[in-house]
């Protein structure tokens, strides 16, 4: 499985078409010096300067202070200047401070800022996956093994149901929810990493054996086998979305509420955007029905207007934040939220940032 770095992902997500310059307008209340705290990401300082922090590279373009754009660190103070009408972002920093001694010489230097928080998506790169309804359930599943066990861990031997051919190896999935739209279609089955396996070679009669290897969790009696390959991370070039309008669906842990840096799924696949594609976040309240006492629609008791007399009112949906597909199905999307100004909740549209 190809690995997805950090060092990849910073690399790529800083290099825009450098063929195109894109037109870069300030916010109006952008702070003319910022100095760089420990936690900062190059997309929480973007989100201080532009209303579209992915254009985060165009203020660099004519910057000739510092070759790679991204090596920022805590203590630095960015300072805008404009060059030829347009801003441009430089670093005022302190000279390196330098220890040495006879074996090496040290750099007393922090870290480097990323741009974007690797550590909230990493985990669920290879981890998580989302697979069709008819897929999930003709996946083999385990069944129990001889000392009557409920859970199973490495190296134990467990019996399994058997389907098709056997494969040499497995990855032990579980199922995590089942994901519908907003109309209630099943779009996928979310299953999660539990352990490895390898088939074993002894005979089971009708039945499989299999070896549990390299746990991440305790597997259980009804765990799949799942024997390919989770969908690969994919380099990302930012880009904001156009046409394309989904929902928030789902989220990998079933919270209710949720914020920064929170994995969210959307109703849009590998045919609607692509890993790296910009949304936005929208809230949209209830419809009110303006009779003599305005109600909501929601309300059990309002019955909503089935006449087009205006009486029903639709309220517009106003943005809260934004959100960055970074994995990619065939009828949904993970997406990792990377700015808000209050919680986000299933229902929320995505759509053009």
């Amino acid at each position: 499985m190809r690995k997805f770095t950090l060092k990849t992902l910073l690399a790529v997500l800083l290099t825009l078409p450098a063929m195109i310059s894109l037109a870069v307008t300030l916010k109006n209340d952008a702070p003319e010096t910022y100095t760089v705290k420990k936690n900062d990401t190059l997309w929480d300082i973007a989100s201080l300067y532009l209303d579209k922090p992915w254009l985060w590279p165009e203020l660099w373009r004519n910057n000739t202070q510092i070759v790679n754009p991204h090596l920022i660190y805590p203590g630095d103070v960015l300072r805008i200047r404009m060059v030829d009408g347009k801003p441009v972002m430089e670093v005022v920093r302190d000279k390196k401070r330098m220890t040495l001694t006879p074996e090496m010489v040290k750099e007393n230097k922090p870290s480097p800022i990323g741009m974007l928080p690797w550590s909230a998506i990493a985990v669920y790169v290879d981890q998580n996956e989302i697979i069709s309804e008819d897929a999930y359930d003709m996946l083999p599943y385990l069944l129990g093994n001889q000392s009557a066990s409920l859970n199973f861990v490495t190296d134990d031997v467990v019996l399994s149901r058997r389907y098709g051919r056997p494969d040499d190896q497995y990855r032990v999935v579980r199922k995590q929810s089942t994901i519908r739209n907003q109309e209630g279609e099943v779009l996928g089955i979310q299953i999660h990493h539990v352990a490895d396996a390898t088939m074993l070679e002894e005979s089971a009669g009708t039945q499989w054996l299999v070896k549990v290897d390299d746990s991440n969790f305790e597997a259980r009696r009804g765990d799949r086998l799942f024997s390919g390959e989770f969908t690969d991370a994919q380099d990302m070039v930012l880009q904001a979305a156009t046409e394309q309008r989904g929902h928030v669906i789902g989220n990998l842990h079933q919270h209710d509420l949720l914020g920064k840096h929170d994995v969210v799924i959307v109703d849009l696949g590998a045919n609607d955007v692509s890993p790296g594609t910009v949304m936005g976040l929208y809230a949209q309240g209830p419809d009110i029905i303006d009779g003599e006492e305005p109600r909501y629609a929601s309300e059990s008791n309002v019955v909503r207007s089935v006449f087009n007399d205006g009486s029903t009112v639709q309220q517009p949906a106003l943005k809260v934040g934004e959100v960055i597909v970074f994995k990619t199905f065939a009828k949904a999307s993970y997406g990792i939220i990377t700015r808000t100004n209050g919680v986000v909740k299933n229902g929320f549209i995505v759509a053009k940032p």
